[in-house]
């Protein structure tokens, strides 16, 4: 029962605190790539934590030598000794049906926005195949529309696409510049990292942990493009570019240049550049590390411990088997 309470109650600080302290944090407009990994990182350990918190409940750990025979003695004992009382196999049951329905729900979420997208992304795929034209120089397909835009379709047949309007309005290193930000969508898969955002987020819609992580992983995934397009091009560039096509519409199922968070952007392109040292990254990225490992630890590490001490010799009463959740 102690090592249930431990991670629900790591689950539910995760789910409450983190995103109060790190909404909107400096540090990861200056380290973008650092903030994705941390928000992913919180998401899944709230998730881990969650699913092993109701498998402790469901399934008492027992310390045993490493004998065969003995675990498997120790395990039939322990499990009879927990459900031999109503509030052994309450519990049990509390903790079978939170673990089936964290992931059952995740997966159902997962699954229906995965053929959600595959079908958009084929469907505006045929649309581009029908209406724009290919132009193998940039690797791009072009569309005739007055409106500067330029966006990228993921997956497997990816497309980068411009419109008439944007090669009008941008001039060739400007044009470079967002090429190379939709290039970097596409290289650092940052629609996978959007699309698991976004399960977490409809799975679980009152979290205020998946909710905020959405929003903040969509605004660092365009962060993150930026700055790969001011490395190549400059960051004055860079911002140009994006404020050319800042208005430029975009289908849902694809990564733009513009949006609602271009203005926020531009500024950050055309203020200082402070990035982060690489001990604070490092610092950061350990400490992502240690709170996906937390819950594994948390369960595996009294378990491991006692791999060596024999609780469970022959014919010790299962009245006297040591158990833990």
């Amino acid at each position: 029962m102690i090592v249930a309470a431990i991670l629900f109650a790591y689950a539910v600080l995760l789910c409450t605190l983190a995103p109060r302290l790190l909404r909107g944090a400096a540090w990861a407009e200056r380290a973008p790539r650092l903030g994705i990994v941390v928000w992913q990182v919180l998401g899944a350990s709230a998730l881990t934590a969650a699913v092993l918190a109701g498998l402790a409940l469901t399934v008492p750990t027992v310390r045993v030598s490493a004998d065969l025979a003995e675990v498997l003695q120790a395990c039939v004992m322990a499990l009879t000794a927990q459900y031999a009382s109503p509030g052994g196999a309450a519990a049990g049951a509390a903790g079978a049906v939170l673990a089936l329905a964290v992931l059952g729900r995740t997966a159902w979420c997962a699954g229906g926005a995965l053929l959600r997208i595959r079908s958009e992304r084929r469907e505006h795929r045929e649309v581009l195949d029908m209406v724009g034209r290919t132009d193998p120089v940039r690797g791009v397909v072009v569309l005739d529309h007055g409106e500067a835009a330029a966006y990228c379709l993921p997956g497997r047949h990816r497309r980068t696409v411009i419109t008439t309007g944007a090669l009008r309005t941008l001039d060739d290193d400007q044009l470079e510049a967002v090429l190379a930000h939709e290039r970097a969508h596409q290289a650092e898969r940052h629609d996978a990292v959007l699309a698991w955002a976004q399960t977490l987020a409809r799975a679980f819609p009152r979290m205020p942990l998946s909710r905020t992580a959405e929003a903040e992983i969509a605004r660092l995934v365009e962060m993150r493009a930026d700055d790969v397009a001011a490395a190549r091009s400059g960051r004055l560039t860079t911002a140009a570019a994006l404020l050319a096509v800042a208005g430029g519409r975009a289908p849902t199922v694809a990564l733009a240049a513009g949006g609602s968070t271009a203005a926020r952007r531009v500024r950050r392109l055309i203020e200082p550049h402070h990035p982060l040292s690489r001990l604070r990254i490092t610092v950061g990225s350990l400490t992502a590390a240690a709170a996906l490992a937390l819950p594994l630890l948390v369960v595996g590490g009294p378990a491991a411990a006692a791999t060596q001490l024999n609780y469970c010799p022959d014919g010790t009463p299962a009245a006297q088997v040591t158990t833990m959740r």
